[in-house]
């Protein structure tokens, strides 16, 4: 393993435990690395913002693009002691984040009480669960409208 994946691991892990016994969050840390160099690391902080959000991964993300002025985070990876959840994942999809190291699976985070295993079978049912969640379309002719304007306007794609 390289040592800059060494590395991320043990302050992932560090920042984690720090949050856990602080009763901030989850053991969950997040390290995020662009160039061989940690840039960002985070833990959990769930319990302490009261910001369901608040995972490692979301947090580490979030600190990554004020040190790099951007929301392209491409050319970064993203280490996370746990598997990401369906948010995560997303995040780093959408901040253009290609590697993903990580520790624990999701189903190791389900035994111990966590719901990522959860969401994860939601979304392969294709929302067809109403006790988890109910969606339903509303108000598509005006939010259609705000939407061509956007592309009409020729704003930035992200």
């Amino acid at each position: 393993m390289e040592p800059i994946l060494e590395e991320a691991l043990r302050v992932s892990v560090k920042e984690a435990k720090k949050g856990m016994e602080d009763g901030k969050g989850g053991p969950f840390g997040a390290a995020i690395i662009k160039d061989g160099k940690i840039i960002a690391v985070s833990a959990n902080t769930v319990l302490a913002n009261h910001d369901a959000t608040a995972h490692a991964e979301i947090n580490a993300i979030r600190e990554a693009s004020k040190v790099l002025g951007t929301h392209d985070l491409s050319g970064c990876i993203l280490y996370a002691t746990g598997f990401p959840c369906p948010m995560c994942l997303s995040a780093a999809i959408w901040a253009n984040i290609k590697t993903i190291y990580y520790g624990c699976e999701a189903c190791e985070a389900e035994e111990i009480g966590f719901r990522d295993d959860y969401i994860y079978r939601y979304l392969e049912d294709k929302h067809q669960n109403s006790d988890v969640l109910e969606l339903q379309q509303f108000g598509h002719d005006v939010c259609k409208k705000l939407f061509a304007k956007y592309k009409e306007e020729n704003k930035e794609l992200y």
